[in-house]
């Protein structure tokens, strides 16, 4: 059985620059240690600086461990970066009743918005395993 490419090295890559607030880890489903990042600057930046290597490895776990489907990871996760607050993550992911409710509340008074940092991975994984 063939591995499906969930996550994308580039779009690690690229997040990998703002990581020392932990966002590529967010992104490869490690969101413990992604608040580590964001409240200790990327482990005073040497762990950021480690990551710089890791992220092979992190996209191949993500790959592994994350269901893929017609929800695609990447475009969430953007629509979540730039838009979370707006709720258009969720409405991509077919919850259009949150993703209207995040439109008004501004995410849930931005509480909603870090909440799916935390679980967006599981999320699509979850939406892309029921349209399986």
């Amino acid at each position: 059985m063939q591995q499906q490419d969930t996550h994308s090295k580039l779009i690690g890559y690229l997040l990998w620059i703002f990581g020392f607030l932990g966002s590529h880890r967010f992104y490869y489903g490690k969101p413990i240690t992604g608040t580590i990042w964001f409240f200790t600057l990327g482990l005073f930046f040497i762990g950021w600086i480690i990551d710089l290597f890791l992220i092979p490895a992190m996209d191949r776990e993500a790959d592994q461990r994350f269901t893929s489907g017609k929800v695609d990871y990447n475009v969430a996760w953007i629509l979540l970066t730039f838009f979370g607050a707006f709720g258009v993550h969720r409405m991509y992911q077919g919850k259009w009743i949150s993703g209207i409710i995040y439109l008004f509340t501004l995410g849930l008074f931005g509480l909603g918005v870090l909440y799916d940092f935390w679980t967006l991975n599981g999320q699509v994984s979850e939406v892309n395993s029921q349209r399986a």
